[in-house]
């Protein structure tokens, strides 16, 4: 769910060319003498039978946006919601105990008007021995979510400090950067929402859904996240995003045991932890990098 509109009173009206629009006909000459008539008629024939053949090919595919993903294991936070409160001792890349992780992804392209297609859906697979324990966690409620009021969740359904977002949206008539907030709540059923919210220049709130689910080896776990599409122009091209940097990962203590809700695998494969992320877009297409994550020191 996404709702947008401008930080001023004004409405700024903005126009995107229809990449679909046919071509307007050519003029017919004047002038042709009787004599050239036939030539002409060969050419015409001849261009036809090369638009024929060219129908008949297939059509050359859009190329995907370049993406770049960097991860880190990272140990988990008291406070969620902030990162001073400090973290959990005895957390973080070591094999067997529970983590949060930091993931950073840059996208670039120039597929949509000079920038990358709007991001509809992220998968992010964790590897293999990557143990998830959604039990025991506060949740913040679908209707709350929903209405885009997550200051009345509650504190503990914090799954993430605030990350950012780098994105390009359309004001007035004209495409500009924005900056925004996104931030992770745990909500019924083991699910994971995001809540980007930006200010300036146009006002965002938008809320993506993701859940986990097996992968086949090499990994354990994924999870695929739908994003939707962002308007903040009636009619103007829809929101591209350039950034995205995120840390995911709590625990609450159950007496003296800390329960983490991720929890490092117990071995690591040489070379590293592998995972990988897709990303999909409007277009279609689909950016797929694969990364490994380096095994703990100890």
């Amino acid at each position: 769910m996404a709702r947008s509109e401008h930080a001023n009173s004004s409405t700024p009206r903005s126009y995107a060319a229809d990449p679909q629009a046919p071509a307007q006909p050519a003029r017919n000459a004047r002038g042709a003498s009787r004599g050239r008539l036939p030539h002409r008629l060969s050419l015409l024939v001849g261009l036809a039978c090369l638009a024929i053949a060219a129908v008949s090919l297939p059509a050359a595919a859009l190329a995907a946006p370049n993406v770049t993903v960097k991860a880190k294991i990272l140990p988990v936070l008291k406070n969620p919601a902030s990162p001073k409160g400090g973290s959990y001792p005895k957390t973080g890349n070591i094999l067997g105990a529970g983590a949060s992780v930091e993931a950073q992804m840059t996208i670039s392209g120039t597929e949509y008007g000079g920038f990358p297609s709007p991001l509809t859906g992220v998968v992010v697979y964790l590897p293999s021995g990557t143990k998830l324990h959604p039990q025991g966690f506060t949740t913040c409620s679908n209707a709350i979510l929903e209405s885009h009021e997550v200051q009345d969740c509650p504190k503990k359904s914090v799954a993430s400090p605030k990350g950012e977002v780098l994105g390009v949206v359309s004001f007035g008539g004209t495409r500009v950067q924005e900056k925004a907030t996104v931030q992770a709540f745990f909500t019924p059923g083991g699910k994971i929402a995001f809540f980007t919210e930006g200010r300036e220049p146009a006002v965002l709130e938008v809320l993506s859904t993701g859940d986990f689910s097996g992968a086949s080896h090499p990994f354990g776990q994924k999870l695929n996240a739908v994003v939707p599409l962002v308007s903040t122009v009636p009619g103007a091209p829809y929101a591209s995003v350039l950034s995205i940097k995120i840390r995911v990962g709590a625990a609450y203590m159950k007496g003296k045991k800390l329960i983490s809700y991720g929890t490092v695998p117990s071995k690591c494969p040489k070379g590293g932890f592998p995972a990988k992320t897709e990303l999909k877009y409007l277009s279609g297409e689909t950016s797929t990098v694969s990364i490994k994550v380096p095994c703990p020191k100890k």
